[in-house]
This record gives C-alpha cells, structure tokens and sequence, in this order.
C-alpha cells in the first residue's frame, strides 16, 4: 500500500478532529496529485464520507474562525487558514441533465466520490485519520498514470465529457501543465464531443475562455495549443488559430507553417515573460496571414499589411471570447506594430526611424522588442544568431534613444490650450498642424524633446503656419 506523507501540519491536526468526532477523512484531488508529484500546495481539498459542512464546522472552531463560505447545493465548505484555502466536501456522487452541467448531487461513498472525478490523476485520496494517515486510495490508476504520462478518465470517458464538457479543456491543460499525453481513447471522445461545449447553456464562453488562457500560461503552451488544434477544439473556441495551420510563407527567419511557427513563437516568448497578455499578442500576432495570403511570381507567398489587419481583429475576437476589453489596445498595438523594429535589424538606419518607433511604441515598447526576438524562429542556428546579434544592438540604441529623449507616450511639449492662448486661436485644424510640426521637428532631431525648445520652434514656423 503507497503512503505519502504531507508536512502540513494542518492537516494532522485535522485528522485529530475527525477522529474526536468519528468522521473518515481524506485528502483528495490536486492537493494529492501535487504531493505525489513532488510538490505541496496552498490548496487543500478535504472529503469527509458524511456532512463535510457540518465537519467543517467542528474544524473552524477548533481554529477559532469562522468558515468563510459555505455552498450548501454542493455539500462544501471553504476555511482560510493562514494563507492555506481549505475546501470540506462531502463524499457524493452526481447525475446530470445534457443541458447544464451543473449536477443533482446526493451523498455516497468514497468509491462513488472518487468515481465521479475528471481524470485518474485526480481521483486518488490519503486517509487522514490516526488508523490510515497518507495511506493511498487509488481506485483507477492514477498513480500509473502519473508514472507513465497519461491523462485518462475514470470511467467512459465518452459519458464523462458528456457530463461534463468543460472537461475537454481541462484535459488539454493538465496534458500542457503536465506534459502528459491524453490516452487515445480519452482523446477520441475528446475529438468527438468537443461540439457539446458550445451547446446552448451547457457551458459558458467565460469558462471555455478562463481554461484556454490557462493552457497559454503553461511552461510550454505549445503542448496545449497544439492538442486543441490536433482534436478539433481550437476549430470551435478559437478558428483564427486554427486558419493558420497549412498557410505557408517565406523562410526567411519563419517555420514554414504559420500555426507552428506561432506555437514556436509562444513557446519563445513564455520562457522570457509570465505576462499573459504578452504571450496571448505573440498568438495572434500573424492571425491574418491566411486573409492577407497572396502569390507574386518571383517572389512567392506574401501576407501584405497583415499586422494591420490582425490588429483590427481584435476587437470582434475580444468580444466573442469574453476577454477583458481593458487589454484590448494593448494587444491591438503589438500586433500592429510587431514588424517595425525588424528591419532596423538589418541595415543603417537613422535616430530619426529609431525615435519613431520608440514614441508610436511608448510604453509597450519593451513588450514590442520582446515580442520581435521571440518572432525570430528559422531552423538555420546560424542565421538565427546573427540576426538575434544585430538585433542586440539594434535593442540597445532603441531603449537609449528612448530615455535620452524621453519619448514614452510622446506627444508635444507645448499644449493644445497654450497656442491657441498664444495666437488667438480657435480650436481647429491649425492647432493641430502646429503640434504636429513640433513632434516632427523633435521625431528628426531638429531640437530636443523639451519644452523650451519645443516653445522657441513654435514662435519660429508660427507665420508659415499661420498664412496657410
């Protein structure tokens, strides 16, 4: 019999409670999953075979607290105890009706719980009590499937998905955070019932959404979006990815295929950044190469203006996902701007290229550059180290050209309100053409990002500006 054995004292002093109250208790879940796995988390699931809410009651007045939510459709209780989220639960099972996936749930045994999990990594519990304490419950395989890789369901997996769709995800981001494999059969019913996520009311598009972000913040997302590309998902939750597969471009500094030179990209730039919305503009920064898709003779496959026409699908794509409107811009930014800094790479440029690209990038222009080296994927080692050579330097006077001339959020010096309060002006065109000559005349290097030199060149074009 496998024992494991937690350190957190906690749950020692748990296990005291259920025996002075003679209630069985486990320990279940990801909590035991991590633990054989090597790792102790912050977050401990508790299944009592009786009432977990009124066990959790005895345990918070042992800890002199009070339980900071109870959820009484589904028998569970949670207590927060230093930093630590402990979650009480009755041992149950559930029936579910095809249009929701929330469950009838009624109370059962502990082969019954177990029974009803998502995968047999997460189906295995440790008794807590004095008489079984770290002795593993391990009904289904899952520790042979830890062992060996493997995400599997309990039971038929077909039913299991069915119950439940949102599983589909979860079994695509345990494979990615893990780097399992799904089971073939497992993966089958992934491929054939990935239609029930978007059934009416059975699962929301904020869910669907929150799982794929959370395969993107994986260590290697490309496990993950390639599982989802290869059974069919990314089709129905995300179909501009999965446009790409099959369009291909030049090789320059690219894979061949646009969907996995993207997957190399996100796999780049997640070992540089934890930022998700990072990592999410390096997975949709090409997202209009198949629309922008064209053949010149002598040339080949060209994807004109495709950053732009990315940048404008944002907007519909934020919607239909439910992501939050307030990163839209961000994201919107470095698609369009992810082809600016790459030829600056590849011959002498001028300070006046360098400054307008650092003030249109303002205050993503760090993100922009991490981006950019993330986007050099070509299979040449060679030609991908000259090019990340010329691009160092290339980084460097960018970022020094940046701060010498403090051009985050660039815009110029003397305001709006001062010259029309200066000439007698009216708000119109001309107030406009003046700030606009004065962000030239900076942007050149005419004179400096200043307010006084700004103020004197304003005073030196007003009458050209003003005659026109």
């Amino acid at each position: 019999m496998k024992r494991i054995s937690p350190e957190n004292k906690l749950i020692r002093k748990i296990g005291r409670i259920a025996d002075r109250n003679n209630v069985s208790a486990y320990l279940v879940g990801g909590y035991v999953r991590d633990l054989i796995m090597g790792k102790e988390g912050n977050d401990i699931d508790i299944m009592v075979t009786g009432d977990g809410i009124e066990f959790a009651k005895y345990v918070a007045v042992e800890f002199g607290k009070e339980l900071d939510s109870v959820y009484k459709n589904f028998e569970t209780a949670l207590l927060m105890k230093d930093g630590i989220k402990i979650e009480f639960v009755s041992a149950r099972k559930e029936s579910y009706n095809r249009g929701s996936r929330k469950p009838d749930v009624e109370h059962a045994s502990l082969e019954e719980d177990l029974s009803r999990r998502d995968f047999t990594i997460n189906a295995i519990a440790a008794g807590i009590n004095e008489n079984n304490f770290g002795e593993v419950i391990d009904n289904f395989g899952g520790l042979q499937d830890i062992e060996n890789k493997i995400i599997r369901t309990p039971l038929d997996p077909f039913r299991t998905f069915d119950d439940d769709p949102l599983r589909i995800m979860r079994a695509v981001r345990f494979a990615s955070r893990f780097g399992f494999e799904i089971e073939e059969n497992t993966f089958s019913a992934v491929r054939e019932m990935a239609h029930r996520l978007f059934e009416e009311g059975v699962v929301s598009r904020e869910r669907i959404t929150n799982e794929f972000l959370q395969i993107l913040m994986t260590d290697k997302p490309s496990i993950g979006l390639d599982l989802l590309y290869r059974s069919g998902v990314m089709e129905i939750i995300f179909p501009e990815i999965a446009e790409l597969e099959g369009v291909d471009q030049r090789k320059d500094f690219h894979h061949k295929n646009v969907f996995y030179h993207t997957l190399i990209v996100v796999d780049n730039i997640s070992q540089r950044t934890d930022d998700l919305w990072l990592r999410f503009a390096a997975l949709v920064h090409d997202i209009a190469k198949p629309r922008t898709k064209k053949f010149i003779e002598g040339t080949g496959w060209t994807f004109h203006s495709h950053e732009e026409v990315g940048a404008r699908m944002m907007k519909n794509i934020f919607k239909r996902m439910k992501l939050p409107m307030n990163k839209l811009e961000y994201v919107e930014k470095l698609v369009r701007m992810h082809l600016r800094p790459i030829p600056l790479a590849k011959e002498d440029v001028t300070d006046s290229a360098i400054r307008r690209l650092a003030a249109e990038a303002g205050e993503e222009l760090e993100d922009l550059l991490t981006l950019c080296r993330a986007d050099i994927t070509s299979k040449n080692p060679d030609k991908v180290s000259k090019f990340l050579d010329n691009y160092d330097r290339v980084e460097k006077r960018i970022l020094e050209v940046q701060e010498k001339d403090e051009l985050r959020n660039f815009q110029s010096p003397v305001r709006g309100d001062e010259i029309m309060e200066l000439f007698g002006l009216e708000p119109g065109r001309v107030i406009g053409e003046f700030k606009h000559r004065i962000e030239e005349a900076i942007l050149e290097g005419e004179i400096p990002n200043d307010y006084e030199a700004a103020k004197n060149y304003l005073m030196s074009i007003k009458d050209e500006v003003l005659k026109h």
